[in-house]
Protein backbone atom coordinates (compact mmCIF):
# COMPACT_ATOMS: atom_id res chain seq x y z
CA UNK A 1 0.00 0.00 0.00
CA UNK A 2 1.19 3.74 -1.17
CA UNK A 3 -1.03 5.46 1.68
CA UNK A 4 -2.53 3.71 5.77
CA UNK A 5 -5.28 7.06 4.36
CA UNK A 6 -6.72 9.07 2.03
CA UNK A 7 -8.99 11.59 2.96
CA UNK A 8 -11.57 13.28 -0.07
CA UNK A 9 -12.84 16.59 0.83
CA UNK A 10 -13.09 20.10 0.73
CA UNK A 11 -10.06 22.31 0.52
CA UNK A 12 -10.68 25.32 2.50
CA UNK A 13 -8.86 28.12 4.64
CA UNK A 14 -10.52 28.55 8.28
CA UNK A 15 -11.10 31.75 9.55
CA UNK A 16 -11.39 31.59 13.32
CA UNK A 17 -12.35 34.17 15.46
CA UNK A 18 -13.57 34.86 19.56
CA UNK A 19 -16.93 36.52 19.51
CA UNK A 20 -19.70 36.73 22.24
CA UNK A 21 -23.22 35.00 21.85
CA UNK A 22 -24.77 38.64 21.14
CA UNK A 23 -22.44 38.66 17.47
CA UNK A 24 -24.16 35.66 16.51
CA UNK A 25 -27.75 36.97 17.56
CA UNK A 26 -26.85 39.77 16.13
CA UNK A 27 -26.28 38.48 12.59
CA UNK A 28 -28.49 35.89 12.71
CA UNK A 29 -26.02 33.08 12.83
CA UNK A 30 -27.24 29.35 13.56
CA UNK A 31 -25.51 28.84 16.06
CA UNK A 32 -23.22 25.51 16.51
CA UNK A 33 -23.95 24.84 13.20
CA UNK A 34 -22.45 24.74 10.10
CA UNK A 35 -24.11 26.93 7.38
CA UNK A 36 -23.28 27.81 3.66
CA UNK A 37 -23.02 31.13 2.70
CA UNK A 38 -22.33 32.81 -1.24
CA UNK A 39 -20.08 35.37 -1.87
CA UNK A 40 -21.76 38.09 -0.69
CA UNK A 41 -22.80 37.03 2.68
CA UNK A 42 -19.24 35.63 3.10
CA UNK A 43 -17.28 39.25 2.19
CA UNK A 44 -20.21 40.80 4.91
CA UNK A 45 -20.07 38.48 7.46
CA UNK A 46 -15.34 38.58 7.16
CA UNK A 47 -15.70 42.45 7.38
CA UNK A 48 -17.75 41.69 10.15
CA UNK A 49 -15.70 39.50 12.11
CA UNK A 50 -13.97 40.19 15.19
CA UNK A 51 -9.75 39.83 14.69
CA UNK A 52 -9.00 36.24 12.79
CA UNK A 53 -6.46 33.59 12.81
CA UNK A 54 -6.52 32.17 9.43
CA UNK A 55 -5.19 29.03 8.71
CA UNK A 56 -5.78 25.95 6.31
CA UNK A 57 -8.98 23.95 7.63
CA UNK A 58 -11.85 21.12 6.22
CA UNK A 59 -13.21 18.97 7.80
CA UNK A 60 -11.37 15.22 6.17
CA UNK A 61 -8.02 17.69 5.67
CA UNK A 62 -8.04 18.27 9.04
CA UNK A 63 -8.37 14.46 10.21
CA UNK A 64 -5.09 14.12 7.58
CA UNK A 65 -2.84 15.97 9.65
CA UNK A 66 -3.64 14.53 12.84
CA UNK A 67 -3.38 11.44 10.82
CA UNK A 68 -0.03 12.09 10.16
CA UNK A 69 0.64 13.40 13.85
CA UNK A 70 -0.12 9.89 14.37
CA UNK A 71 2.39 8.31 12.57
CA UNK A 72 -0.05 7.66 9.36
CA UNK A 73 1.18 7.77 6.13
CA UNK A 74 -1.66 9.71 4.33
CA UNK A 75 -2.88 11.54 0.97
CA UNK A 76 -5.59 14.01 0.90
CA UNK A 77 -7.90 15.19 -2.61
CA UNK A 78 -9.68 18.17 -2.68
CA UNK A 79 -10.24 20.94 -5.18
CA UNK A 80 -7.87 24.87 -4.49
CA UNK A 81 -8.33 27.71 -7.43
CA UNK A 82 -5.36 28.53 -8.39
CA UNK A 83 -5.06 31.51 -6.21
CA UNK A 84 -2.84 32.97 -3.24
CA UNK A 85 -5.38 30.76 -0.43
CA UNK A 86 -5.22 27.80 -3.05
CA UNK A 87 -1.13 28.07 -2.64
CA UNK A 88 -1.45 28.73 1.11
CA UNK A 89 -3.43 25.66 1.65
CA UNK A 90 -1.23 23.65 -0.57
CA UNK A 91 1.92 24.42 1.20
CA UNK A 92 0.15 23.76 4.80
CA UNK A 93 -1.59 19.93 4.21
CA UNK A 94 1.90 19.21 2.75
CA UNK A 95 4.09 21.01 5.30
CA UNK A 96 1.72 18.44 7.72
CA UNK A 97 3.36 15.92 6.08
CA UNK A 98 -0.08 15.35 4.14
CA UNK A 99 0.36 14.06 -0.07
CA UNK A 100 -1.73 16.95 -1.77
CA UNK A 101 -1.74 15.96 -5.85
CA UNK A 102 -5.25 17.58 -6.73
CA UNK A 103 -4.80 19.56 -9.85
CA UNK A 104 -5.85 23.40 -9.05
CA UNK A 105 -8.44 24.91 -11.02
CA UNK A 106 -8.00 28.22 -12.95
CA UNK A 107 -10.52 30.62 -13.56
CA UNK A 108 -14.11 30.11 -11.82
CA UNK A 109 -14.57 30.25 -8.25
CA UNK A 110 -11.61 30.97 -5.50
CA UNK A 111 -10.77 28.79 -2.86
CA UNK A 112 -13.14 28.29 -0.10
CA UNK A 113 -13.19 29.77 3.19
CA UNK A 114 -14.62 28.69 6.32
CA UNK A 115 -15.46 31.49 8.94
CA UNK A 116 -15.98 30.31 12.61
CA UNK A 117 -17.10 32.02 15.32
CA UNK A 118 -15.90 30.55 18.63
CA UNK A 119 -18.28 31.90 21.57
CA UNK A 120 -16.82 31.43 25.50
CA UNK A 121 -18.92 27.90 25.63
CA UNK A 122 -16.48 26.77 23.74
CA UNK A 123 -19.15 26.39 21.37
CA UNK A 124 -18.07 26.63 17.02
CA UNK A 125 -20.52 28.33 14.44
CA UNK A 126 -19.20 27.56 11.02
CA UNK A 127 -20.22 29.99 7.95
CA UNK A 128 -18.60 27.85 4.91
CA UNK A 129 -18.24 29.47 1.21
CA UNK A 130 -17.40 26.71 -0.74
CA UNK A 131 -15.96 28.76 -3.71
CA UNK A 132 -13.38 25.93 -5.86
CA UNK A 133 -14.90 22.78 -3.51
CA UNK A 134 -18.31 22.91 -5.86
CA UNK A 135 -15.51 21.93 -8.95
CA UNK A 136 -14.70 18.55 -7.01
CA UNK A 137 -15.43 15.65 -9.43
CA UNK A 138 -15.22 12.26 -10.42
CA UNK A 139 -12.08 13.10 -12.45
CA UNK A 140 -10.48 14.76 -9.48
CA UNK A 141 -10.72 11.14 -7.71
CA UNK A 142 -7.42 9.06 -8.78
CA UNK A 143 -7.67 5.49 -9.45
CA UNK A 144 -3.99 4.74 -8.20
CA UNK A 145 -4.30 7.02 -4.94
CA UNK A 146 -7.58 5.03 -4.24
CA UNK A 147 -6.33 1.34 -4.86
CA UNK A 148 -3.49 2.51 -2.71
CA UNK A 149 -4.61 3.29 0.50
CA UNK A 150 -5.68 0.79 3.29
CA UNK A 151 -9.25 3.25 3.89
CA UNK A 152 -10.64 6.05 1.77
CA UNK A 153 -12.25 8.92 4.19
CA UNK A 154 -15.27 10.70 2.77
CA UNK A 155 -16.13 13.54 4.42
CA UNK A 156 -20.15 14.50 4.58
CA UNK A 157 -19.71 18.29 4.24
CA UNK A 158 -18.75 17.55 0.73
CA UNK A 159 -22.06 15.58 -0.02
CA UNK A 160 -23.35 19.31 -0.61
CA UNK A 161 -22.21 19.81 -4.21
CA UNK A 162 -24.03 18.13 -6.95
CA UNK A 163 -20.93 16.28 -8.50
CA UNK A 164 -19.39 14.73 -4.93
CA UNK A 165 -22.09 11.94 -4.42
CA UNK A 166 -20.77 10.81 -7.89
CA UNK A 167 -17.47 11.32 -6.66
CA UNK A 168 -18.18 9.63 -3.24
CA UNK A 169 -19.29 6.02 -5.33
CA UNK A 170 -16.25 6.25 -7.44
CA UNK A 171 -13.52 6.07 -4.89
CA UNK A 172 -15.73 3.58 -2.90
CA UNK A 173 -16.35 1.23 -6.14
CA UNK A 174 -12.60 1.66 -6.32
CA UNK A 175 -11.30 0.82 -2.70
CA UNK A 176 -13.55 -1.60 -2.60
CA UNK A 177 -12.51 -3.71 -6.09
CA UNK A 178 -8.97 -3.29 -4.39
CA UNK A 179 -10.12 -4.66 -1.16
CA UNK A 180 -9.64 -1.59 1.07
CA UNK A 181 -11.90 -0.10 3.11
CA UNK A 182 -14.67 2.56 3.11
CA UNK A 183 -14.62 5.33 6.23
CA UNK A 184 -17.62 8.07 6.00
CA UNK A 185 -18.10 10.91 8.36
CA UNK A 186 -21.65 12.58 8.60
CA UNK A 187 -20.32 15.78 9.45
CA UNK A 188 -23.36 17.87 10.63
CA UNK A 189 -27.13 17.49 11.37
CA UNK A 190 -28.40 19.73 8.70
CA UNK A 191 -25.78 18.14 6.03
CA UNK A 192 -27.70 14.86 7.23
CA UNK A 193 -30.94 16.38 7.14
CA UNK A 194 -30.50 18.19 3.18
CA UNK A 195 -29.18 14.87 1.53
CA UNK A 196 -31.12 12.25 4.11
CA UNK A 197 -31.54 9.40 1.15
CA UNK A 198 -29.21 9.61 -0.22
CA UNK A 199 -27.02 9.70 2.82
CA UNK A 200 -28.54 6.37 3.96
CA UNK A 201 -28.21 4.69 0.64
CA UNK A 202 -24.48 5.33 0.90
CA UNK A 203 -24.13 3.81 4.36
CA UNK A 204 -26.30 1.17 3.47
CA UNK A 205 -24.62 -0.21 -0.10
CA UNK A 206 -20.75 1.29 0.86
CA UNK A 207 -19.56 2.16 4.06
CA UNK A 208 -17.45 0.24 6.35
CA UNK A 209 -16.82 2.21 9.47
CA UNK A 210 -19.01 5.34 9.58
CA UNK A 211 -18.29 8.37 11.91
CA UNK A 212 -21.31 10.67 13.63
CA UNK A 213 -22.12 12.40 16.37
CA UNK A 214 -25.36 11.86 18.44
CA UNK A 215 -27.10 14.68 16.89
CA UNK A 216 -26.23 13.29 13.21
CA UNK A 217 -27.05 9.46 13.89
CA UNK A 218 -30.31 10.76 15.03
CA UNK A 219 -31.02 12.82 12.00
CA UNK A 220 -29.69 10.04 10.03
CA UNK A 221 -32.47 7.27 11.04
CA UNK A 222 -35.19 9.96 12.38
CA UNK A 223 -35.23 8.12 15.52
CA UNK A 224 -35.92 9.59 18.91
CA UNK A 225 -33.58 8.02 20.88
CA UNK A 226 -29.75 7.16 21.48
CA UNK A 227 -30.65 3.41 21.88
CA UNK A 228 -32.49 3.28 18.91
CA UNK A 229 -29.83 5.20 16.61
CA UNK A 230 -27.17 2.50 18.18
CA UNK A 231 -29.65 -0.16 16.79
CA UNK A 232 -30.26 1.34 13.46
CA UNK A 233 -26.82 1.68 12.55
CA UNK A 234 -25.61 -2.32 13.94
CA UNK A 235 -27.20 -3.07 11.34
CA UNK A 236 -25.98 -1.47 8.23
CA UNK A 237 -22.21 -1.34 8.97
CA UNK A 238 -19.32 -3.10 10.20
CA UNK A 239 -18.63 -0.35 12.52
CA UNK A 240 -19.84 3.02 13.96
CA UNK A 241 -18.23 5.01 15.91
CA UNK A 242 -20.82 7.42 17.51
CA UNK A 243 -19.62 10.33 19.69
CA UNK A 244 -21.23 12.32 22.67
CA UNK A 245 -19.31 15.13 23.94
CA UNK A 246 -18.52 15.22 27.58
CA UNK A 247 -20.17 11.57 27.32
CA UNK A 248 -17.26 9.69 25.54
CA UNK A 249 -18.09 7.91 22.64
CA UNK A 250 -19.59 4.14 21.78
CA UNK A 251 -18.26 1.90 19.30
CA UNK A 252 -20.29 -0.31 17.69
CA UNK A 253 -18.82 -3.42 15.75
CA UNK A 254 -19.70 -7.29 14.95
CA UNK A 255 -22.13 -6.86 17.53
CA UNK A 256 -20.28 -5.81 20.39
CA UNK A 257 -20.96 -1.96 21.99
CA UNK A 258 -17.50 -0.51 23.24
CA UNK A 259 -18.34 2.81 25.62
CA UNK A 260 -14.86 5.08 25.54
CA UNK A 261 -14.86 7.40 28.08
CA UNK A 262 -13.86 11.24 27.19
CA UNK A 263 -10.51 12.50 27.72
CA UNK A 264 -10.21 14.74 30.51
CA UNK A 265 -9.09 18.15 29.35
CA UNK A 266 -9.48 21.81 29.46
CA UNK A 267 -12.12 22.83 26.28
CA UNK A 268 -11.08 25.61 24.28
CA UNK A 269 -12.34 25.32 21.10
CA UNK A 270 -14.73 22.46 20.02
CA UNK A 271 -13.53 22.91 16.20
CA UNK A 272 -11.69 19.80 14.73
CA UNK A 273 -12.94 17.70 17.65
CA UNK A 274 -14.66 15.11 15.46
CA UNK A 275 -11.76 15.34 12.85
CA UNK A 276 -9.37 14.26 15.15
CA UNK A 277 -11.64 11.20 16.84
CA UNK A 278 -11.70 10.02 13.43
CA UNK A 279 -8.11 10.39 12.65
CA UNK A 280 -7.27 8.80 16.16
CA UNK A 281 -9.43 6.11 15.29
CA UNK A 282 -8.49 5.50 11.94
CA UNK A 283 -4.45 5.60 12.86
CA UNK A 284 -5.61 2.68 15.24
CA UNK A 285 -7.65 0.41 12.88
CA UNK A 286 -5.01 0.55 10.11
CA UNK A 287 -2.83 -0.53 12.45
CA UNK A 288 -4.89 -3.48 13.77
CA UNK A 289 -5.29 -2.34 17.17
CA UNK A 290 -8.65 -3.50 19.14
CA UNK A 291 -11.56 -1.89 18.50
CA UNK A 292 -11.48 -0.10 22.29
CA UNK A 293 -7.90 0.38 22.17
CA UNK A 294 -8.89 2.76 18.86
CA UNK A 295 -11.68 4.35 20.94
CA UNK A 296 -9.24 5.84 23.53
CA UNK A 297 -6.68 6.82 20.73
CA UNK A 298 -9.83 8.93 19.22
CA UNK A 299 -10.07 10.13 22.54
CA UNK A 300 -6.68 11.45 22.64
CA UNK A 301 -6.69 13.08 19.61
CA UNK A 302 -9.76 14.90 20.34
CA UNK A 303 -8.99 16.41 23.55
CA UNK A 304 -5.75 17.55 22.30
CA UNK A 305 -8.27 19.05 19.64
CA UNK A 306 -10.29 20.78 21.59
CA UNK A 307 -7.73 22.04 24.50
CA UNK A 308 -6.60 25.11 22.21
CA UNK A 309 -7.61 27.45 19.45
CA UNK A 310 -8.19 25.80 15.99
CA UNK A 311 -8.00 22.74 14.23
CA UNK A 312 -4.63 21.22 13.60
CA UNK A 313 -2.91 19.11 16.35
CA UNK A 314 -0.28 21.51 18.31
CA UNK A 315 0.66 18.73 20.47
CA UNK A 316 2.85 15.35 18.89
CA UNK A 317 -0.35 12.94 18.60
CA UNK A 318 2.05 9.80 18.50
CA UNK A 319 3.59 10.92 21.79
CA UNK A 320 0.42 11.19 23.47
CA UNK A 321 -0.99 8.47 22.40
CA UNK A 322 1.73 5.99 23.62
CA UNK A 323 2.23 8.10 26.91
CA UNK A 324 -1.78 7.17 27.24
CA UNK A 325 -1.75 3.66 26.34
CA UNK A 326 1.30 2.72 28.32
CA UNK A 327 -0.10 4.46 31.29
Amino acid sequence: MTYDLLGIGNAIVDVLARCDDAFISAHGLNNGAMTLIDAARAEALYAAMPPAVEVSGGSAANTMAAFASLGGRGAFIGKVANDQLGAVFRHDIRAAGVAFETPAANGGAPTARCLILVTPDAQRTMNTFLGACVGLSEADVDEATVAGAAVTYLEGYLFDPPAAQAAFRKAARVAHAAGRQVALTLSDPFCVARHRAAFRSLVADEIDVLFANEHEVLSLYEVASFEDAVAAVRAETRVACLTRSEKGSVIVADGAVHTIAAEPTTVVDTTGAGDAYAAGFLAGLVRSRPLAECGVMASVAAAEAISHFGARPVAPLAQLVKDRLTA
